[in-house]
């Protein structure tokens, strides 16, 4: 039986594929991706599953039910990486999956679905610059479009697919539908300092934040800066720089989070007075409804801070992706599983970090497990989690994908519009 040690053993062999050696930099459709697809591949078929790689270039592993063809309760995450990355972020949920498999290797045949593991790539988008290729694919909602995105070495998608052995013609055929799946479960660490503050190491995670990135122009007028008086001045950073503070303010005593992240001022002399200065934010909530009125009320801050000052503004929508709740029944599950392991009060917790399962939503319920990180550090080599958090998990997650995957198809166990049961 698979131990937590060993999975912590796994995500360190993992960490030596990598295409930069300094670091751990494994993005989408890489040498180091196909490297670590051999590994992973050979603990999956030690788990007794049967692996390919789909054409979207997802690792799956697949261990048949009480008869071939039923749908599948599939487990997974991510196997590539930010540049600089840690070694949990994904890997961690792809191993528990594969051990999670080993462990229940000889119930999985009289169950009434077949269990699947999948390792998703393209979930950081750190080569193309956009993310969830893997999972948007196999949900069904893939875009043509990013076949002509390019790297920074000017490599397409479709040529970087060929290069790995895919055939950019069959992308479709990694899709799943509805009736193909029971649910979809995911393990992963928190990227928060929740967990460890609350000294607990696990939480079930009841939504994955919807987001909204917007870029905020903010318009002066450049002028000299010794022969400009104050009164007279028109300063586009000095503004953008208030309605950033009033963005961190504003937020601050919310729910929401928000982040401005890049700032671009012009003509950016130093003896020029800023004539334009544009930022970004990143702005999640649990909700789409709190998520929008908190850019409602920034917006409107933001112009307030701009009329008085004198500039002009103007918006850009960048971004949006909508919030995705986790299936009660799942959340069900994975509360019994943490309980299971001695948490009597499992702790809820909403991920303020995007995830696979906001695609794989698309075709099926989703339900998350959070593992305790160490000071809630990640997309940094000091990401750290402990054994015994590890080992928590691997029990929670197997006992909550015991129960999902032994009742599938008695009652509500499969969503609305596929073949059994009506979902939640």
């Amino acid at each position: 039986m698979t131990t937590a040690r060993e999975v912590l053993d796994r995500c360190d062999a993992l960490a030596a594929c990598s295409d930069a050696p300094e670091r751990l930099d494994r993005a989408h459709l890489t040498p180091a991706l196909a490297r670590a697809h051999g590994l992973v591949a050979g603990w999956m078929a030690e788990a007794g599953l049967r692996t390919w790689r789909d054409q979207a270039g997802n690792l799956c592993g697949r261990t048949e039910g009480r008869e071939p063809g039923l749908p599948a309760l599939l487990l997974g995450s991510h196997l590539d990486t930010v540049p600089d990355a840690g070694r949990y972020d994904g890997m961690l949920g792809v191993l528990l999956g594969i051990a999670v498999a080993q462990r229940l290797r000889d119930e999985v045949p009289t169950w009434p679905c077949a269990l699947e593991v999948v390792g998703f790539t393209d979930e950081e988008g750190a080569r193309f610059g956009t993310a969830l290729m893997g999972s948007r694919a196999l949900a069904g909602t893939w875009d043509d479009a990013w076949w002509d995105l390019r790297d920074a070495s000017g490599t397409t998608v479709a040529q970087a697919a060929r290069d790995f052995g895919l055939d950019p013609g069959l992308v479709g055929t990694a899709a799943r539908r509805p009736q193909d799946l029971v649910a979809y479960l995911e393990a992963h660490i928190e990227q928060g300092p929740l967990l460890e503050a609350a000294d607990r190491s696990l939480g079930v995670v009841t939504t994955i934040a919807g987001a909204r990135r917007f870029l905020v122009e903010v318009v002066g007028e450049a002028r000299h800066a010794g022969g400009t008086p104050y009164p007279r001045r028109r300063d586009a950073l000095v503004g953008a720089a208030e309605a950033i503070v009033l963005v961190e303010r504003t937020v601050r005593g919310s729910d929401a989070i928000a982040t401005v992240g890049r700032i671009e001022v012009e003509p950016g002399a130093v003896n020029v007075i800023p004539g334009r200065a544009v930022f970004t934010v990143d702005l999640r909530a649990a909700t789409d409804d709190a998520r929008d009125a908190m850019r409602d009320t920034l917006l409107a801050g933001i112009a307030q801070v701009c009329a008085a000052r004198g500039l002009g503004m103007r918006v850009t929508d960048l971004y949006e992706a909508p919030a995705t709740p986790c299936a009660d029944r799942l959340r069900d599950a994975l509360r019994a599983g943490v309980v299971a392991t001695g948490d009597a009060a499992p702790l809820d917790v909403w991920s303020r970090a995007g995830h696979d399962g906001m695609a794989v939503s698309a075709v099926t319920d989703v339900g998350m497990l959070f593992v305790r990180c160490h000071d809630g550090i990640s997309h940094h080599p000091a990401e750290a989690v402990r054994e015994v958090d590890v080992a928590a998990a691997l029990d929670a997650f197997t006992a909550a994908v015991r129960t999902v995957g032994a009742t599938a198809g008695s009652g509500a166990t499969v969503r609305s519009g596929a073949t059994v049961g009506s979902g939640a």
